[in-house]
């Protein structure tokens, strides 16, 4: 197969909100810009792992207050325009504001509006490699089902929610906390097949994961039933309640976690079949198509963000973006625990935390950004994301134009204009 390569302003690596915030930030400001994702859908966990909600949109508290404007609305107007009412919804299990979503219209919205803006995407494909300097990218390696091809740029974005791009040019990088561990990784459920008026009662679900855990040699912590909602547009049930412990990152701890996660899925559709009014006919409709992962790789930036960052509702003349979702913690599987914002009910996410430590051209958006253990819990959810990645694109955008040092005041101005939130 003919190597071949093509010269971009900007290379993003991830099709997740992330870095679909990173190619409309980097497009808006005049860039030409490559996306590279690894599925054949963009979307990421929202489509790649059926978390079925935006978090980080809204304020936590009484009164849905929102965060995230700019590349973020954008998609949500895109939905809207769809059918989706994309309206905020306040969750009784945690008194959080999220955006419920219908994945497969989420898929062709987010096509739309990177095609609108001259994106051009690589799906079904991932970077391999990349050449570089000793401060700055000179271009990526992509394994494609065509083979490999490069891709040349003056700017990289880092959307991966892996790390995949930072790891392949050097960056150092832990893995989990600071301590190693892995936040835990859940398997959402979409169950078909119940009756229109079915009323979800929480203490027949508690029933249930008693059951589950009775005759289970796979345990749910979650023994308050999770967190569950109708899924719009349709009859059908969404349950996060099946959380798995990872050990590392390796291949055998993600197959059985894969795995187990399955087999745990269909025991508690056929015990919900079984004891619960009006699932007498429910079917699992779908997992994954993998189990939704919280955290892996964390890549040296120039500052990480703080849990005081976040308790105190810390701004900023630096801040590029709003980050509203409190701290959210599994360092336990099926035990989260929530920290608030403080301040005004948001924190500002500083530039240099989606800087890299060592590269010049290299940007981080979505949970690739740095944060320490507790402020990570808040900053990695999608609503964030899309606000990380429009800032993250803007100052590649401004890079490949010349502009050096980019400035935390330029990017700011770009993103103003774009109509986002700071």
């Amino acid at each position: 197969m003919p190597r071949h390569e093509t010269d971009y302003d900007v290379v993003i690596a991830g099709g997740g909100a992330g870095g679909v915030g990173a190619a409309l930030g980097a497009a808006k400001a005049g860039a030409r810009v490559a996306l590279v994702e690894k599925y054949g859908f963009l979307g990421g966990a929202a489509t790649n792992a059926q978390v079925l909600a935006y978090c980080g949109f809204y304020h936590q508290g009484g009164e849905p207050v929102r965060a995230v404007a700019g590349a973020g609305e954008q998609v949500l107007a895109e939905l809207r325009g769809m059918g989706v009412a994309c309206e905020p919804f306040h969750s009784p299990t945690t008194s959080n504001w999220i955006v419920l979503l219908d994945p497969e219209k989420l898929k062709v919205a987010l096509d739309r509006v990177l095609s609108a803006h001259g994106v051009d995407v690589y799906l079904h494909a991932r970077v391999a490699a990349a050449s570089r300097t000793a401060r700055a990218l000179e271009s990526v390696t992509v394994a494609g089902m065509d083979g490999r091809f490069r891709l040349i740029a003056e700017s990289f974005v880092d959307a991966s929610g892996d790390a995949n791009l930072a790891l392949v040019s050097g960056v150092p990088m832990r893995t989990g906390d600071s301590q190693s561990r892995i936040q835990a990784y859940t398997m959402p459920l979409r169950i078909g097949g119940l009756a229109p008026d079915t009323r979800i009662d929480r203490a027949r679900m508690q029933q249930v994961i008693t059951e589950f855990n009775r005759v289970s040699p796979h345990k749910i912590n979650r023994t308050d039933a999770g967190i569950f909602t109708r899924v719009p547009g349709t009859t059908d049930f969404w349950w996060l309640v099946v959380d798995r412990a990872m050990p590392d990152l390796s291949s055998n701890s993600f197959t059985r976690a894969e795995q187990t996660g399955r087999e745990m899925s269909l025991q508690l559709v056929d015990l919900l079949r079984a004891s619960v009014p009006g699932f007498e006919n429910a079917w699992l409709a779908q997992t994954g198509p993998q189990i939704g992962v919280r955290e892996t790789r964390h890549p040296a930036a120039r500052y990480d963000v703080t849990r005081d960052d976040v308790v105190q509702g810390r701004l900023r003349e630096d801040g590029i973006a709003r980050a509203a979702w409190p701290i959210e913690l599994h360092s336990e599987a099926g035990k989260p625990i929530y920290e608030h914002v403080g301040g005004e009910g948001f924190f500002h996410v500083p530039y240099d935390a989606l800087r890299a430590r060592d590269l010049d051209n290299l940007w981080y958006a979505g949970r690739v950004i740095g944060a320490d253990d507790h402020a990570y819990g808040s900053i990695r959810v999608m609503g964030t994301a899309f606000a990380t990645g429009e800032a993250a694109g803007v100052a590649a955008a401004l890079g490949a134009q010349g502009r050096d040092p980019v400035t935390a005041q330029a990017v700011r101005r770009e993103l103003l204009r774009g109509g986002a939130l700071i």
